[in-house]
């Protein structure tokens, strides 16, 4: 018989040795006469609750009952009853006696009466968790009572164990029994294990025996007389010791002492229902509840239901108990997200939950379902994620965001979506310093370079932004080969004035990175074209920029003739005044559904005064917004971009088309090592795309040398290059030619003669003419020279700012 009673409880251990779990430290209490221990599983170490009872003879009473317990729990499985997960029997000699020790396994839990200790609730936030854990013991006990046709016999506060989750679960099912009610023929005892219970919770019928009257009674009376003794022993805060405490209902809430009174009626056929306690009660009804009875449901609700919800959720999880909302709500929520139940909306309720924890819990609660959500198709989700990038930038580690984040992140990059573009190209301020080399140069410089020619002026001017802040993190040779021709070719020859200005500032931002040779020959020829520009923000930061490359050019010149070099490859004054600090975003105003914005005004690099809004006289009407605590100059939106000057720039190529294009791969793959990487499919471009690359892309004189000069300035010259160059240079190789040493003269080769082995000797500055050029003297197009023009010109339409 005891091996048999053994096999059913599942024990096949001949010792506590043999148990595949740790057996820690005891709670104080535990029902009967169980112990409760805190324990873990030896195999991954996760948390359990481990019970154990034990007794010195195999018909013991006790241990008869606790095998009813095991076997019962093993069986009904319910949301709201404690989990099981494994048993087994244990037989120990000691001298003389044996002893028999049962062991459960379970879920970890924690006794009710310690965890309400624990956490401390009081007031209203009290009696909206003890609304939720006596709504989840109901829907227990209804289930038993009314869909399994079982009493329980030993509902109370000892029964009651609460998870890590803070859900209440019901155990303690020593007592359980089928109800025989129908069976007319049964004379003994229905619950065999009745005399288990402590007599001040048995309703009279049962401290009676009355077996008959039981009988006769609902299937739910002995329980619901155990939920009331529940309830008065939660609000009163001590155990009951007599029945006759029952009647003190001082410390009962009176939204609940109706169904209070009912559930301990002293009519067993009186009494409340749990099921019914549970839809009808008005103590039920509150904030805390209807919120996680929501989240339970939320499969079932429709899209509007669940986005009105969603964008009440912050501002209602501050007037819920927070350790509740993290450790109930906050598990519900982000498994909502990840499986693609909660709309877009709950990123926020998230995130806010996720900034009450620390950044260790954080890291493991909240940021692994960030991470997952970048996978996600929904372009709500994938906004929310980057206008809050901020929130979670310090848990990204640097193979998180280079391996798994990165690569959902840059689909953005080529999304119709205007406002997704912008939001994706901004997320790599945070992004890019903990992205690899590899990465930055095989792929990021791919995606900003068809940015900078993006038909929205916003990004086109943001692009240029983003190249000054993240410069830093290049490394020098991409350095070299990147930032003159984007802020010389592309972002001083835009069309829309903000770009300019922000060619102007990022140059200025950089100015660390440029020798002197670069300075003098490649930056200086193209900012000082600008004191010119229609735009008076634009002529400002000109003016500004000019003054600053030449002290720039002063000092090396006072340190040469000191005979002190070591300044000449270096910069000393690394910026203008103000632009210390990172360049800020320029204002923009895109939409979901990517409206192109004819007016994106740039913002100052003065960080130390207010920020203002600025809006555009444009008639698009456009608003533009900013982020930044930076000054703003007011932009024109009158000017005709079409009759814009175009600066004078040293090569008709920009140098970023085979980083976009991956063209000209046999001659890169030795210089730059990225052999490997695949280029990225160039889109045809559009009507205006093509604009703005066609003022980006203009060719301009060559240099010749003295010899030439009288032909140059007598016959046109020819600026058509081979097609070859034409058709792959967007923005040339990527490979910038070194700089020249100090001992060569600026003006000893003319650029006509051009290195075959180094594609980006055609990007070098022209040498200065030894003769000035008059102001007539400009590209020649054809039989009559041109006048010199900066910027993009008039090419067959009505206003350049219909892009």
């Amino acid at each position: 018989m005891f091996k048999f009673l053994k096999g059913v409880v599942g024990g096949s251990g001949t010792g506590v040795k043999d148990l595949p779990y740790y057996i820690g430290d005891t709670y104080p209490s535990a029902w009967g006469s169980w112990t409760h221990f805190h324990g873990t599983a030896k195999d991954d170490g996760s948390p359990v609750s481990i019970f154990s009872i034990s007794g010195t003879s195999a018909q013991d009473g006790h241990l008869a009952a606790a095998r009813n317990g095991v076997k019962r729990l093993r069986t009904v499985r319910h949301p709201n009853i404690l989990s099981f997960l494994y048993s087994t029997e244990v037989e120990n000699s000691d001298g003389s006696t044996n002893k028999i020790t049962i062991y459960m396994v379970t879920e970890p839990v924690m006794p009710l009466s310690e965890k309400i200790k624990e956490l401390g609730l009081e007031g209203s936030q009290r009696d909206e968790y003890y609304a939720w854990g006596l709504h989840q013991i109901a829907k227990a006990v209804s289930f038993l009572n009314n869909d399994c046709k079982l009493v329980h016999g030993n509902v109370c506060l000892a029964s009651v164990v609460v998870t890590q989750t803070l859900d209440w679960k019901l155990h303690a099912f020593d007592v359980l029994s089928e109800f025989d009610g129908n069976n007319e023929a049964a004379t003994g005892a229905m619950l065999q294990y009745a005399w288990l219970v402590g007599a001040q919770y048995k309703s009279m019928e049962l401290a009676k025996s009355d077996w008959a009257a039981i009988r006769k009674s609902p299937p739910w009376a002995i329980d619901s007389w155990g939920l009331g003794c529940l309830i008065y022993e939660l609000f009163s805060g001590m155990r009951l010791s007599k029945t006759e405490e029952l009647r003190n209902t001082a410390s009962i809430p009176k939204s609940l002492l109706p169904d209070y009174q009912r559930l301990l009626s002293s009519m067993p056929s009186r009494r409340l229902n749990s099921s019914k306690l549970i839809e009808n009660s008005e103590y039920f009804q509150n904030k805390l509840v209807d919120t996680i009875h929501f989240m339970e449901i939320l499969t079932l609700k429709d899209s509007v239901e669940k986005d009105t919800f969603f964008r009440k959720l912050p501002n209602l999880a501050e007037q819920l108990p927070r350790q509740i909302m993290l450790k109930k709500l906050l598990p519900l929520l982000a498994s909502a997200l990840e499986f693609g139940s909660a709309a877009a909306s709950a990123l926020t309720a998230l995130l806010k939950m996720g900034s009450w924890l620390s950044t260790e819990e954080f890291s493991v609660k909240v940021l692994p379902t960030i991470v997952k959500l970048y996978s996600s198709n929904d372009r709500a989700i994938r906004v929310g994620l980057l206008q809050h990038i901020d929130q979670y930038e310090e848990s990204l580690s640097a193979q998180i965001a280079d391996e798994q984040v990165y690569p959902h992140v840059a689909t953005g990059f080529s999304d119709t979506s205007a406002l997704l573009r912008e939001l994706t190209l901004k997320s790599m301020l945070v992004l890019a310093p903990k992205l690899s080399q590899r990465t930055i140069s095989g792929s990021l410089l791919k995606y900003l370079s068809k940015l900078q020619v993006d038909e929205e002026p916003a990004i086109r001017t943001n692009t240029t932004i983003l190249l000054g802040n993240i410069a830093s993190y290049l490394n020098e040779g991409t350095r070299k080969r990147v930032l003159i021709n984007a802020f010389t070719v592309r972002a001083l020859r835009d069309t829309f004035s903000p770009a300019r200005g922000a060619g102007v500032m990022a140059l200025c931002a950089t100015s660390a990175y440029y020798d002197i040779n670069e300075v003098a020959t490649r930056i200086l020829p193209n900012v000082v074209v600008l004191t010119i520009d229609p735009d008076s923000d634009v002529r400002s930061k000109a003016f500004q920029a000019v003054d600053q490359f030449l002290q720039i050019v002063k000092q090396h010149h006072e340190k040469t003739n000191s005979g002190d070099n070591s300044g000449a490859p270096g910069i000393g004054i690394t910026s203008m005044p103000g632009n210390a600090g990172l360049l800020e975003w320029a204002m923009s105003s895109l939409s979901l559904k990517g409206k192109p914005s004819d007016q994106a005004p740039v913002v100052s690099a003065n960080s130390g005064t207010p920020l203002t809004v600025m809006t555009s006289n444009s008639s698009s009407g456009i608003v533009m917004e900013a982020t930044s605590t930076t000054s703003i100059h007011h932009v024109s939106s009158g000017t005709d971009f079409a009759d814009l000057p175009a600066p004078g720039s040293p090569t008709s190529t920009d140098g970023w088309g085979e980083i976009e294009n991956g063209i000209h791969e046999e001659h890169d793959s030795d210089k730059d090592g990225w052999d490997d990487i695949e280029p990225l499919e160039e889109p045809k471009p559009t009507a205006a795309l093509a604009n703005i690359q066609a003022a980006q892309k203009r060719p301009v004189a060559q240099p010749v040398s003295q010899s030439k000069a009288a032909v140059t300035s007598s016959r046109p010259k020819s600026t058509v290059k081979a097609p070859k160059d034409e058709d792959d240079d967007l923005w040339g190789s990527i490979a910038a030619p070194p700089p020249k040493t100090s001992s060569k003269p600026l003006n000893v080769k003319s650029s006509s003669t051009v290195d075959d082995d180094d594609p980006w000797a055609a990007i070098a500055a022209p040498p200065p003419t030894t003769k000035a050029k008059p102001l007539a003297v400009g590209r020649g197009r054809g039989a009559k020279p041109a006048a010199s023009k900066l910027g993009a010109q008039r090419i067959n339409r009505t206003s350049s700012t219909g892009m």
